[in-house]
């Protein structure tokens, strides 16, 4: 009975490796110490024991090849070891609590790794863990891929070089796609650029990002938000559309301060991108 559990975990999780193939949907544990180093994670604090969800649960710091996304097997080679773990919860009714690394809204398994596992395969909803805290420039939560994760290394990137996470602390500035904060950084030497030259002095590069962030960025997405302009692209942020409205509306300067400016612009923008005229678009390339 205990051996046929492992195949029926390991089962799983070939069927899981098929279905991520067809959907694009990440597959993979991610490795600790790879995403520590992307986004900036330094240690805080240590947090005592707490009962996590399994589901927030989404690398390891040593085992990450062995499991898949959700912790089954991908191996048949650990299926000794992990029939034990489930041989000795079926007698005690209970596990040893698990040691792990919470980053964001997740967590990476230090030890107990087959623990989860198996507590995955009976469905339990979570397990008692000893946890460490680190602390991130970043948000993380349990749907980051690699993908994002890049993304989010870049937005580290420009927060240790503007601040801005320290000048306006409320600020969320999430791309959806790469490449992304090198234009912001730009859009903030340009808006420098023109600062100086209106007022006849130097302009400090963080009272630059702070003037960018307050007298363009926000007023754009303002004006999206008043637009809602979002409800068009539902996987889009207002991050991205805030790049695409620099494209559409040429200038970055004064302009932006005028009144209904904006406004008459995210209308603009509304009415040629809207889905239906995008899907009218990719018709008639097709034909």
């Amino acid at each position: 009975m205990i051996e046929r559990e492992f195949e029926k975990a390991h089962r799983r999780a070939t069927f899981r490796e098929i279905l991520a193939f067809v959907t694009g949907r990440p597959s993979l544990l991610l490795q600790f110490e790879w995403v520590r180093e992307q986004i900036g994670a330094v240690q805080e604090s240590y947090a005592g024991i707490e009962e996590i969800p399994l589901d927030k649960i989404v690398g390891s710091v040593n085992r990450y090849r062995e499991f898949d996304r959700a912790f089954f097997p991908r191996s048949p080679r650990t299926g000794e070891r992990w029939s034990r773990v489930l041989r000795s919860y079926y007698e005690s009714s209970d596990f040893a609590p698990i040691l792990v690394y919470q980053v964001g809204d997740t967590y990476f398994v230090v030890d107990g790794n087959h623990r989860v596992s198996v507590a995955r395969q009976l469905g339990l909803p979570s397990l008692r863990a000893e946890v460490t805290r680190f602390k991130t420039p970043v948000p993380l939560d349990k749907d980051v891929d690699i993908p994002e994760l890049i993304i989010k290394a870049e937005y580290r990137r420009f927060l240790e070089k503007t601040h801005l996470d320290r000048l306006r602390p409320k600020q969320r500035i999430e791309f959806t796609r790469n490449g992304r904060y090198r234009v912001l950084l730009n859009h903030i030497d340009v808006h420098a650029y023109f600062r100086a030259r209106a007022e006849g002095r130097e302009v400090p590069y963080e009272e630059a990002v702070a003037s960018w962030y307050d007298t363009v960025y926000c007023p754009v997405i303002e004006a999206i938000r008043r637009g809602g302009l979002l409800e068009q692209f539902p996987t889009r942020t207002e991050a991205d559309l805030y790049v695409w409205m620099a494209r559409h509306v040429y200038e970055l300067g004064d302009r932006y301060a005028e009144p209904g400016m904006l406004e008459q612009a995210v209308q603009r923008f509304a009415r040629r991108f809207t889905i239906p005229r995008l899907l009218e678009h990719l018709r008639r390339r097709l034909r």
